[in-house]
């Protein structure tokens, strides 16, 4: 989808709800190749984690902070990704990357996750300003309830951040503030065909189910801040390096392979989320 714009009625319900789905923000094209290379990526594979949830579950993931010619570098640096993170987020400083992620729920094993907030989390990283932060999920494959598709709480993110601790290896929310806000807003499954994105505030409550179905989740996850926001905490300066923005259409025109040794990957025991 090149030239793409939020328009004026997508801005409000973002700002009403929390989150924003995009259909087809990706080409059928731009997809394959992204799943291809994902598959593919040995660099992926090898700096992957496992993080469980209540039951013994697990869910599969690679984080990396510096976005570069990659696949997933283009497409986080390219024009909409980056105009409509601009346009959702308070602020006005520059538009920077906080890291990207590679969420790999395969069938029958892949764990849940618990609820939570992303700020849940970057609140322990010392960041200040939830509302000049946000993520956008893009399916590389189809996301449904059958294969745990994300759910939220639509409209959770004016309570502002809740107090989170541990859930098996995870970070999840207050469980009473939960069924507090599930008493009081739609719960809403998000279910996505494989390109549409997902726009979301640090602060929206969400969740998702085991994969209990056949087929694999796999989803990319780019993470986005002002640069006027600082985490104190955070030892990796990308959140505060303004992006290199790309045309739209870079991530089809250029040669493209998996991620580099200079992406810069979270290992687990270094996250500060987690301790």
């Amino acid at each position: 989808m090149t030239n793409f714009r939020l328009t004026p009625e997508q801005i409000t319900a973002y700002k009403k709800d929390g989150y924003l789905i995009v259909p087809d923000l990706l080409s059928s094209a731009e997809t394959k190749k992204l799943a291809t290379i994902a598959i593919g990526d040995d660099a992926m594979t090898h700096h992957a984690f496992d993080l469980n949830d209540q039951t013994g579950k697990k869910t599969r993931l690679t984080l990396w902070y510096q976005p570069g010619d990659d696949a997933y570098g283009l497409l986080t640096r390219s024009r909409r990704m980056v105009a409509a993170a601009n346009t959702l987020m308070e602020g006005d400083s520059a538009v920077c990357h906080f890291h990207s992620k590679l969420m790999q729920k395969e069938p029958r094993v892949g764990g849940a996750w618990e609820w939570h907030q992303d700020f849940g989390y970057w609140y322990k990283n010392e960041f200040l300003f939830p509302d000049q932060m946000l993520s956008v999920m893009i399916a590389i494959t189809a996301a449904t309830k059958e294969n745990g598709c994300l759910q939220v709480i639509a409209g959770s993110h004016r309570m502002g951040r809740i107090e989170h601790g541990f859930a098996g290896e995870q970070v999840g929310a207050s469980q009473h503030y939960v069924d507090l806000a599930l008493k009081t807003m739609p719960l809403v499954y998000v279910e996505l065909a494989a390109g549409d994105a997902l726009f979301f505030h640090s602060n929206l409550l969400h969740r998702s189910a085991a994969n209990d179905s056949d087929t694999a989740r796999w989803s990319l996850i780019s993470c986005y801040n002002r640069q006027a926001n600082i985490g104190y905490n955070e030892p990796n300066g990308s959140h505060t390096v303004a992006v290199d923005i790309v045309p739209d259409t870079a991530l089809l025109e250029r040669a493209t392979g998996g991620l580099g040794a200079t992406a810069g990957f979270l290992e687990k025991d270094k996250d500060e989320a987690l301790k």
